[in-house]
């Protein structure tokens, strides 16, 4: 799936999309409260260090005993600091990663949520690469580069606050520096914020090409399209390393410029202070108190318009998580949700729906479509391609609602069901069988999640799963593959059909689920689905004739509507549609 390339354009990203981190970091109030404890202690360690120098150069070779009390200073200062930034790293880097758990299992949460729409306007790899790469830059924001912009925001005031008062003239003509040095990453943040946003965009397009063409791997070797696939993935970096290359340089420039007007700025007043103490107005201590609180400042500024360039990165991720986030699904169960009656009967009903895919919004998939089935009615759809049959179960699993028209399922309006109760009541065996990459038993359990190993051998054993699952060298344990890769075609069809076998719903949805079997276990399974159906209400797409011959009724569908329906003999002796699908599909 892939997103339309008439989509809104984005939103430039601010270093304000931020702030949808900080209630996430308000759940875990004690590691930050602690963190800026940690942090406190060492800024005012750092802070209190050129005051020992001081002390040492201006009286500390006085006397022995100066210099002794002196280093013995020092000594403690530096284990203070030492503990102090050892704390702080760890409540900082613990809370980074406790956030960034916290965001990333929301957003998951979020995502599997959404409705069919979104998925159907949206690259299932672009959501990957957000739920991964994106989350990470936000790690690397909370456990690092938040850590480092408020300690340097910290030392710069409190450099500042110590410079006025060793040296207030010389803190003046420091100071006037101070906005020559803010000025370059005020004007290159916000072409920065822009480039990072692309940059990650790139990153994303690449990760979604990657899926997919992996995800596709017989179809790529297949048609030999290696060398194909390698170019476009390789295009792909290309564009991103490129995008990469004017991020950094920007980067580069920004932090250039402004750790070069910070020092130009701190050696034009040190060149001042020096005159000052061969002028004797000044005490050589006094001068080395101020140029260590000169580098601690400038070095700081310089470390703070790098994190700045860091933060702008972050920002163009948290962007996009907070556009999925703001994402609201179309399919939503009403405050007060209606119960089906229990237990369920089954009757269905689909009256005159009109529906639209909202991604072809100018063709009817489905146009005034009227169905009644009774209670333990087994129902085949039957048509061309595109003739709205799959249409039919989406409304009915409530995937998409109809633009007018109603569903309803024992006389209840699906709409005003909860969506879950109301797919807990319907059982789906789809053509293209979903193997998830873990154990066989995992994978039928799937159907109903409590159930008990007695249970799902059981239906194994009513899907023919039950023989080639027990001679796998672990058995039940095996683990199936990535899309059941480890299983033939007909093998991840009988898991698909032991799933619903187990989950035993009183509506059942078969895409032909006997389309991938040879004919000896076809004939095995069918007959544990006519078993299952037997008083369940049933809706078959069929594709076969064994299927069409064994239903109660047939529905002959065309461009979203009924055109007819009967029994077989009696559609063929209407010699129409019917007739001339069966010629072509079902009578070999």
């Amino acid at each position: 799936m892939s997103a339309t390339p008439e989509s809104p354009a984005k939103p430039k990203p601010r270093l304000g999309s931020l702030g949808a981190l900080w209630p996430f970091v308000l759940r875990h109030k004690a590691l930050f409260v602690a963190w800026l404890l940690a942090l406190a202690a060492s800024s005012a360690a750092t802070l209190s260090l050129p005051l020992a120098v001081r002390g040492m150069i201006d009286h500390g070779f006085s006397s022995g005993d100066n210099i002794d009390a002196t280093f013995f200073l020092l000594l403690l200062v530096a284990v203070a600091l030492a503990l102090a930034t050892a704390a702080r790293f760890f409540f900082v880097s613990l809370l980074g990663e406790r956030v960034v758990a916290d965001l990333r299992t929301q957003l998951y949460a979020h995502l599997v949520g959404l409705g069919q729409s979104f998925y159907e306007r949206t690259r299932s790899g672009e959501l990957v690469s957000r739920l991964s790469a994106d989350t990470e830059l936000l790690r690397s924001v909370v456990g690092s580069s938040m850590s480092v912009a408020l300690r340097s925001g910290v030392m710069v005031l409190g450099s500042i606050a110590m410079l006025v008062v060793t040296s207030p003239r010389l803190a003046g003509y420091t100071l006037i520096g101070i906005p020559l040095c803010v000025l370059p990453i005020v004007l290159g943040s916000q072409r920065l914020s822009r480039i990072s946003r692309q940059s990650q965009d790139r990153v994303a397009d690449a990760n979604t090409l990657a899926a997919e063409a992996l995800g596709a791997i017989r179809t790529v070797q297949a048609h030999a399209r290696e060398p194909f696939e390698r170019g476009r993935f390789a295009d792909a970096v290309a564009a991103t390393v490129a995008t990469a290359r004017r991020r950094i340089g920007m980067q580069s420039l920004v932090t250039a410029t402004a750790i070069a007007l910070v020092f130009g700025s701190i050696i034009l007043v040190l060149w001042t202070g020096a005159h000052d103490v061969i002028d004797g107005r000044l005490s050589a201590g006094t001068l080395g108190q101020f140029v260590l609180y000169a580098l601690f400042g400038g070095g700081s500024i310089g470390a703070l318009a790098e994190t700045w360039n860091e933060l702008q990165k972050a920002a163009g991720g948290m962007s996009r998580i907070s556009e999925l986030l703001e994402e609201r699904t179309d399919i939503r169960a009403p405050a007060h949700p209606a119960a089906l009656p229990r237990p369920v009967r089954g009757e269905l009903r689909f009256d005159d729906v009109v529906f639209h895919y909202p991604s072809r919004p100018d063709a009817a998939a489905l146009e005034d479509f009227s169905l009644h089935v009774a209670p333990g009615e087994t129902v085949a759809l039957v048509g061309p391609s595109g003739a709205g049959k799959s249409t039919v179960f989406s409304m009915l699993l409530r995937f998409h609602d109809p633009q007018s028209g109603g569903i309803t399922v024992d006389g209840v309006d699906i709409r005003t069901l909860d969506p879950a109760a109301l797919r807990e009541s319907i059982a789906l065996v789809p053509q293209q069988p979903t193997i998830f990459a873990a154990s066989a038993r995992d994978n039928i359990r799937y159907g109903r999640l409590e159930a008990s190993q007695a249970e799902i051998e059981a239906a194994a054993a009513s899907a023919e799963a039950h023989e080639f699952l027990r001679a796998l060298p672990e058995g039940y344990d095996a683990q199936l593959g990535e899309r059941g890769a480890r299983l033939s075609g007909g093998q991840q069809q009988r898991i698909a059909i032991a799933r619903a076998l187990l989950k035993d719903a009183p509506i059942l949805l078969l895409d032909e689920a006997t389309s991938a079997l040879d004919a000896q276990s076809e004939r095995a399974v069918q007959q544990a689905l006519e078993n299952l159906m037997a008083g369940r209400t049933t809706l078959v797409i069929a594709h076969r004739l064994a299927t069409v011959l064994k239903a109660d009724r047939i529905v002959v569908m065309d461009r979203g509507r009924i055109v007819a329906q009967g029994t077989h003999a009696e559609l063929l002796a209407q010699d129409g549609l019917y007739a001339e699908l069966a010629r072509l599909q079902f009578l070999d």
